[in-house]
């Protein structure tokens, strides 16, 4: 090794084969294990606070301060350790602005979406779009938020209403309950498609059920099973939900809207279709549809009110034609052999 590797001159300049390697000396090496050891740690550092925030936030009522907190930690690490490796290498202020500037020349040519989804990341933050636990539709993806970083958003995908479910990537759940697909949506997303909220000011939604109904049956009757029978299920929802429709207006301007069931009737070729709408929480739709339906179907039975169908009138017949071969239709046939 000798003569091969040699350090030169005051600086201690790295001559491989007697060719000085341009950067690479004493000073080098020592602000390289500098990094090094201010990179470790930083992250001992931002490690240990989680694990403290996990500690001290237990249980489910502080899901959305561990969150935070994790937030936090996470954008203090990042700026600190971009600032000490600013300081150790660039000790002169001439070239740290023209590192400066090339280093964003590049970066806005390079990571332009990757500068977007960063921005985004603290619009989210900052705007109330939504945080951890929102149940959200972002970049055509509908589903609870279980993780939000820099760049990405992370999804606990859905189930689709059976109009989409066809549409890419195709989802095979028919209600609002977890398929198991875990779906990552970039940040900057928010910025080319709406983002919808189910959960952020006003934890409700309003539901329909559509029942078929014969125009010979009791319509009226009817009416009144579909109302009796959301309204046991709906009763404090629709309580809850006018407190929350009340802080809704405060907040927004908004108009105020019917929190009662109500039953809509619509003419068809076929039946008298009734679509009952109410108020629900938008958590456990399908498991309350579930019950309203069973309590509807026998309260039918009781009443004697079928669920119309499909129906076909035959209104006429073309002429039949049978072909028996060379004997006709009619003519006498002689069975038993003998003669009369």
């Amino acid at each position: 090794m000798q003569g091969w590797v040699e350090l030169v001159g005051p600086e201690r300049a790295v001559h491989l084969f007697g060719i000085r390697l341009v950067g690479l000396n004493a000073v080098t090496g020592r602000k390289v294990l500098l990094s090094i050891v201010a990179i470790a740690a930083l992250m001992l550092i931002g490690r240990g606070l989680r694990a403290l925030s996990r500690r001290l936030l237990q249980g489910d009522r502080f899901v959305a301060a561990r969150f935070w907190w994790r937030q936090v930690i996470r954008v203090a690490t990042g700026v600190f350790t971009v600032l000490i490796l600013l300081s150790i290498w660039l000790d002169d202020p001439a070239r740290l602005t023209t590192a400066v500037g090339l280093i964003t020349a590049g970066v806005a040519v390079a990571l332009q979406r990757v500068i977007i989804a960063f921005a985004a990341y603290f619009i989210i933050l900052r705007g109330r779009i939504f945080t951890v636990g929102d149940r959200i539709v972002m970049g055509g993806v509908r589903g609870d938020v279980i993780s939000v970083r820099f760049l990405r958003t992370t999804i606990m995908e859905m189930g689709e209403p059976p109009p989409v479910q066809p549409d890419k990537p195709a989802v095979w759940v028919e209600a609002r309950q977890y398929t198991g697909r875990l779906v990552t949506v970039t940040n900057d997303r928010i910025f080319d498609e709406p983002v919808y909220n189910y959960t952020r000011d006003f934890p409700f939604i309003w539901e329909e059920m559509r029942l078929p109904v014969p125009y010979t049956a009791d319509r009226a009757r009817a009416e009144r099973i579909l109302l009796e029978a959301v309204g046991r299920h709906t009763v404090q929802l629709q309580e809850l939900g006018a407190e929350a429709l009340a802080e809704l207006q405060r907040r927004y301007f908004v108009d105020a809207a019917e929190l009662e069931p109500r039953v809509y009737w619509q003419l068809t070729d076929n039946w008298l279709q009734m679509a009952v709408r109410f108020v629900t929480r938008e958590r456990g739709v399908r498991a309350l549809k579930d019950r309203i339906t069973r309590d509807v179907l026998a309260a039918f039975d009781a009443a004697g009110i079928q669920v119309a169908s499909t129906t076909f009138e035959v209104t006429g017949l073309p002429p039949l034609r049978i072909d028996t071969g060379d004997r006709p239709i009619g003519a006498a046939t002689n069975i038993g052999g003998g003669s009369s």
